[in-house]
């Protein structure tokens, strides 16, 4: 149960310094220091909003900090916070200060990037600061980007696999038990003969289950992802999806990342982290010079699968991304726009030209990394 004096305390934390003198922490001397502490690591937070602390009081005067022993520095901050606040809490802390008070020293600290807990939100800021990095700082930022590339492949992994190896073959049994591959009807004819009436139960004596027609003639999968700031969720799920592609046995992956210039990271497919670093957010699109590059990686056209991850914003000339589009199309290759391919796949693009792209017989569509996963089986199927 908290006591009023805890209450008193939490309000006195929630109104500042300059209550202080109308309201003191209360308790133990080591609950006086303790919530003195927190106090000082919730001002040093606040004091990051653009120079200024966004609890003001009424006539609009920012609070400032009182002195201690020490001075503050993001490494001690963040160490403090783990330490005197629930992880909820400090969890919610951590992300202001990285989302909306920009402190980007916690990103430029080694000591720092190694108490966060990789997550996608860390690994977006990591992305966009990653510039700012240099050193043993930056090779922790590569471990927190295989961290949340190897978390979100565990995560996706199976389920795509599942959605791409195959179709179901009902005239053959499989050596795979699983509820997925249960063929209920011939369980249930199979056994008739051991039914129980008296009881009123089937008793199985043998189970069957669906067999998968794994498909082994290579496809040729050609990834673009487009590296402007707006698709960088789109981003990092490609890197991970482009992995689990490449992982399969009739998939030959091509991947390439673009802005106005193109970087083949074909070899690196099955490195996302690698990949991720490799970004260079922002700068212009020139969307029709990548499908010109990846028409290039066409050899067999029935057997391939071009996706492109973008938001369709061209920067260059319409015109040629157009024609390009076409004759890829025409060429018998299956071409693909994904305007956002992460878990919620909520797409901003230009529509004007994903209409004519759709119209001339391409893909236009966000979907997320499962969505995908069906759509590439139905493909190959």
């Amino acid at each position: 149960m908290i006591t009023e004096e805890q209450v008193l305390n939490r309000w006195r934390l929630i109104l500042g310094k300059q209550s202080e003198q109308d309201l003191d922490f209360n308790g133990s001397q080591r609950e006086i220091t303790m919530m003195t502490d927190m106090e000082n690591l919730l001002e040093y937070l606040y004091n990051q909003a653009a120079g200024e602390d966004v609890r003001q009081d009424d006539e609009g005067n920012s609070r400032q900090g009182g002195s201690g022993k020490s001075k503050l520095n993001a490494a001690k901050w963040i160490t403090k916070v783990r330490e005197l606040f629930p992880k909820q809490t400090a969890d919610i802390l951590e992300r202001q200060a990285l989302e909306e008070f920009h402190m980007t020293e916690l990103l430029t600290d080694k000591k720092i990037l190694e108490q966060i807990q990789p997550d996608m939100n860390l690994l977006k800021t990591v992305l966009q600061l990653k510039h700012l990095m240099k050193g043993e700082v930056l090779e922790t930022a590569k471990k927190i980007a295989q961290k949340v590339a190897d978390d979100l492949r565990e995560k996706l992994e199976n389920d795509i696999r599942r959605s791409i190896l195959g179709r179901i073959d009902r005239n053959s049994s499989s050596p795979v038990h699983s509820a997925r591959n249960l063929d209920m009807k011939k369980t249930i004819r199979k056994n008739l003969k051991h039914y129980d009436p008296d009881s009123g139960q089937l008793m199985l004596q043998e189970i069957y289950f669906n067999n998968r027609v794994k498909k082994y003639s290579t496809w040729r999968v050609i990834i673009a992802i487009d590296e402007s700031g707006s698709m960088l969720g789109s981003v990092i799920y490609s890197a991970v999806m482009a992995q689990i592609l490449a992982k399969l046995p009739f998939a030959d992956v091509k991947l390439i990342i673009f802005d106005t210039s193109i970087v083949d990271l074909s070899g690196q497919a099955e490195d996302p982290a690698e990949i991720l670093m490799s970004v260079q957010l922002g700068g212009g699109t020139d969307i029709g010079k990548a499908m010109a590059y990846c028409e290039q990686l066409i050899e067999t056209p029935a057997k391939t699968c071009i996706i492109c991850v973008t938001d369709l914003y061209e920067g260059a000339s319409e015109r040629y991304l157009l024609n390009t589009s076409k004759n890829i199309i025409e060429s018998g290759a299956k071409l693909n726009y994904l305007t956002a391919l992460d878990e919620t796949a909520n797409p901003s693009f230009d529509r004007q030209i994903g209409q004519k792209l759709a119209n001339m017989g391409a893909f236009v569509g966000a979907l997320t990394p499962e969505q995908l996963g069906d759509y590439i089986g139905r493909i190959f199927s």
